[in-house]
């Protein structure tokens, strides 16, 4: 069986399962148990994303240039050991992580963005700075060769053929922020976590699920947003995605 097969009928079982429970999900209410939260969801989600967007935007702007500096010839000794600091970040667990936020920043979105912020920023600089060594060395010489500077040649040559990994990156980071944010309601942040930890506290399935859902769905929609701009963003020939088009 070949691969457009395969994925025909995955996308069939795939629309199966969704009409299946759209049906369960109707005649057990439980689509109007979960519509009495809208206007709690509609306005937790705006907060959720904005928690998002604001923490991964700084990971982004910090994290990319990081990964640059890290990936320059007379950072060689010295990427390994900032490696591995920025990997502690990554192996603390994210509550903890959060607490100690709020330690020195108190509670509510400040110490949510410096914690979800720390959160997202190893992602981004290991993918730039392996998407960075991993250019062919021959182009690097071709570059050198053609009279081009340093700077021109990241601009010109590393950066466009490393976007790929860089993008692939900066998915994964957000993904993990938006999963991770609803832990910022324990620590006084506004998120769907409300929904999620209150509904646990209360012993109210719907309300869980309003917010499980919901932060579910966020995800998918960054996602699917980001791999759009993935597949216009980078040009055909570094682009697996565009080449097996």
């Amino acid at each position: 069986m070949d691969k457009t097969a395969l994925k025909r009928y995955g996308r069939n079982l795939f629309l199966l399962l969704i009409f299946g429970f759209g049906i369960w999900a109707e005649r057990t209410g439980f689509i109007e148990e979960i519509a009495e939260y809208q206007e709690d969801i509609v306005y937790l989600a705006g907060e959720h994303l904005y928690l998002t967007l604001v923490s991964g935007g700084f990971a982004i702007l910090t994290g990319i240039p990081i990964g640059i500096l890290m990936s320059r010839p007379w950072m060689a000794r010295k990427a390994e050991v900032c490696m591995q600091l920025l990997n502690i970040g990554g192996t603390v667990p994210t509550l903890a992580l959060l607490a100690l936020a709020m330690s020195f920043l108190g509670i509510g979105n400040n110490a949510a963005i410096f914690g979800l912020w720390v959160a997202t920023l190893l992602p981004i600089v290991r993918n730039t700075f392996t998407g960075l060594c991993s250019v062919p060395a021959h182009m690097k010489e071709a570059a050198s060769g053609m009279g081009m500077t340093t700077k021109q040649m990241l601009f010109q040559v590393e950066l466009p053929n490393s976007v790929y990994v860089i993008m692939a990156g900066v998915r994964t980071a957000l993904a993990i922020n938006i999963g991770t944010a609803p832990l910022a309601f324990l620590i006084g942040g506004t998120s769907l976590g409300e929904l999620i930890f209150t509904g646990i506290a209360v012993d109210d399935q719907a309300m869980m699920l309003a917010g499980a859902i919901s932060t579910a769905l966020l995800a998918v929609i960054i996602d699917f947003i980001l791999g759009i701009a993935t597949m216009l963003l980078v040009s055909k020939g570094v682009n697996p995605l565009r080449q097996r088009a």
